[in-house]
């Protein structure tokens, strides 16, 4: 649907205790296309009927008994799920422009009625209404969406967590000072290795050493947070062989591009001789 066709189906109510203002405002808007208009010349009424129809516009005549124009845009503003206040007043004392716009009003006409000047300042309303209302739209169905993909992307990362520690010997989290947050994996268990390789601190593991030199090329990649893919270290201990590991890891920032540490996986290959 085009624009013009939304404004020309525009819900509009006209407010004003003077029949004869009322037909008129009626009339000329039936004339210009408008096919949704209603109205009152009751001003206690229109706060209830904007809740229950939500207006794109409303019509609203300033010197009224019982309730003034002013009464009404101020109880129109009791209602929090409206945060545009789609009113066009109607005058004839130029002094209370300046007062209908600080109230809370978007434009006003003049009495008596330029018919031009109405018809122009009431499509020029419902247009910016209308596109306020569609941006409104757009910005809760981006809300949306980016909660929808921040739960896509959450169950993705405990997939791979799951997968990483299927497919590898162990899998470990660091955070952003290099402190172990997570470590996980069969070998942990079976071969007791720590995993403070990737770090140099060596307590705890079994008598050995790994090489200098590779671990100096490792923490240093993780110094400058960068990615890397199957980095080999060698280990030599005593009483067997010398062993092989591949270590793959990644550096993780949040949304406002923090630091936030490291994680990555590791395989120890085949005996080396």
């Amino acid at each position: 649907m085009t624009l013009e066709h939304d404004i020309s189906n525009a819900q509009i109510l006209i407010v004003d205790d003077q029949r004869a203002n009322v037909h008129l405002l009626s009339r000329l808007l039936a004339e210009a296309g408008y096919s949704n208009v209603t109205s009152t010349m009751d001003p206690t009424q229109v706060c209830a009927l904007h809740r229950r129809n939500g207006y794109d516009l409303i019509l609203l005549d300033l010197q009224m008994p019982a309730m003034d124009g002013f009464g009404v845009m101020e109880s129109l503003k009791t209602n929090q799920a409206e945060s545009y206040l789609p009113v066009i007043v109607l005058t004839a004392q130029p002094g209370h422009k300046l007062r209908a716009l600080q109230a809370g009003a978007k434009d006003f006409i003049s009495k008596p009625f330029d018919l031009v000047e109405v018809k122009t300042r009431i499509h020029n309303m419902l247009e910016v209404r209308l596109l306020y209302r569609k941006l409104e739209a757009y910005s809760k169905e981006l809300e949306q969406a980016v909660a929808e993909r921040t739960a896509e992307l959450r169950e993705s990362e405990a997939r791979y967590r799951n997968l990483a520690e299927l497919a590898s010997d162990w899998y470990w989290e660091q955070d952003e000072r290099g402190e172990f947050t997570k470590v996980s994996g069969p070998v942990i268990e079976m071969l007791g290795i720590r995993v403070p390789l990737l770090t140099g601190d060596g307590s705890g593991e079994p008598s050995g050493a790994w090489d200098d030199a590779e671990r100096a090329a490792l923490q240093a990649t993780i110094a400058a947070r960068k990615p890397f893919i199957d980095f080999v270290l060698h280990r030599r201990e005593a009483d067997r062989p010398p062993r092989q590991f591949r270590v793959s890891g990644q550096p993780m920032f949040d949304q406002a591009c923090r630091f936030l540490g490291y994680r990555g996986v590791g395989v120890e290959m085949s005996a080396v001789r």
